[in-house]
């Protein structure tokens, strides 16, 4: 007998657009509750209806959700608390209907796990008035075939081999070098459209891979700002059928990895003669080259260890280098920068699966506090 149903489902805009269309209560609004899970890598959310539209996330209600499902809680204390820290656009719902990044917290109010942006707050804390952390996160990621989860094929790769050498990728053009712009315009608008601060896009080295750039940001919002637009690439894909990885070295061989490169300045180096604190900083930054490897990805190092091999526009991941347009050192200082005797330094380390917040907090504990 044949299924009335099809053996595969799939969405279909035609027929959501016409449930978006219909006109929604003056008086409600739906609000999308996103968090990060215990993995530290991966997000999650859920919805619910408010009957007005809020300012500011301080005025949104705290919820929870069962964290035993999310690797954050045991099923015999399962709460996870959510509380609301940045408020958004929604660019999927439209019209006064929000996003919300939230802070998971225990019943004692106390981090649950993956939790980082606690400790990352108190560090912005002690010196956003003195020295004023600005951040930029350059995010590279791969586009996937979903269907071919968990191997996590590059989309528009052959199914049984590999497309020419690197080479004609890198900002190419032409439907023979990249593969799914669509998901990245539509990212690129969404992002813009929530107020997350996205500053360009290119296609990167490897097919199927591209990258996104996020800043500048002050403080916190650079963890806050990073997450929401994971968030946003990760739902805007799933509307296209296709997934994203961020393994920092999706493909073994003579393939180009993945990172976040993450530019990073204080008043003392934005300032003019600032090179002397930018090389300053590189000197601390030298010191504590093992601490910061170890936060630089969720592996502690481990994923690292796939694309850091002084390969592939990357440094050693053993060795700590520096050097101006560098971009196989550890520490690149711009061109730009190094002509006009001050600016930012761009540290090329962290992993494309790194978390903002850890990344955020370790370079103001090694720059700033000297720690």
């Amino acid at each position: 007998m044949t299924s009335a149903y099809p053996t595969t489902l799939s969405s279909n805009a035609g027929v959501l657009a016409k449930y978006l269309s219909l006109t929604q209560p003056k008086d409600k609004i739906q609000v999308a509750y996103v968090w990060i899970d215990g993995t530290g890598e991966h997000v999650r959310a859920k919805s619910r209806t408010l009957s007005f539209i809020p300012n500011d996330p301080k005025e949104l209600p705290i919820w929870n959700f069962d964290g035993s499902s999310t690797y954050q809680s045991e099923g015999s204390n399962a709460d996870v608390y959510l509380n609301p820290v940045a408020l958004y656009n929604d660019p999927f719902r439209g019209g006064n209907n929000k996003l919300v990044l939230c802070e998971c917290v225990n019943y004692k109010q106390e981090p649950a796990i993956a939790n980082t942006r606690r400790s990352c707050l108190q560090v912005m804390s002690k010196v956003m008035d003195s020295q004023e952390p600005w951040f930029g996160m350059e995010q590279e990621y791969s586009l996937v075939e979903a269907k071919s989860y968990p191997a996590n094929h590059p989309l528009g790769w052959p199914v049984n081999g590999y497309p020419g050498p690197q080479g004609p990728y890198y900002c190419g053009v032409g439907a023979n070098k990249v593969f799914g712009r669509d998901v990245v315009e539509a990212h690129y608008r969404a992002c813009l459209y929530a107020g997350v601060p996205i500053y360009g896009e290119n296609a990167e080295v490897m097919p199927a891979q591209w990258e996104y750039q996020v800043g500048a940001c002050k403080g916190i919002a650079i963890g806050d700002d990073m997450w929401m637009s994971r968030y946003l690439l990760h739902r805007v894909a799933e509307d296209f059928h296709i997934a994203v990885s961020f393994d920092p070295k999706l493909i073994s061989g003579d393939w180009n990895g993945a990172g976040c490169h993450t530019n990073f300045s204080t008043i003392q180096t934005r300032k003019q003669g600032g090179i002397k604190a930018i090389e300053e900083a590189i000197e601390k930054l030298k010191k504590n080259h093992a601490r910061h490897i170890e936060a630089y990805d969720p592996k502690k190092g481990k994923d690292n260890e796939r694309r850091l091999t002084g390969r592939h526009e990357t440094s050693s991941i053993h060795e700590f280098s520096a050097g101006v347009a560098n971009r196989g050192a550890s520490i690149r200082i711009p061109r730009q920068v190094a002509d006009d005797g001050y600016g930012y330094l761009e540290d090329r380390r962290p992993s494309s699966n790194c978390d903002p917040y850890v990344v955020a907090e370790a370079l103001v504990r090694t720059i700033c506090l000297g720690e």
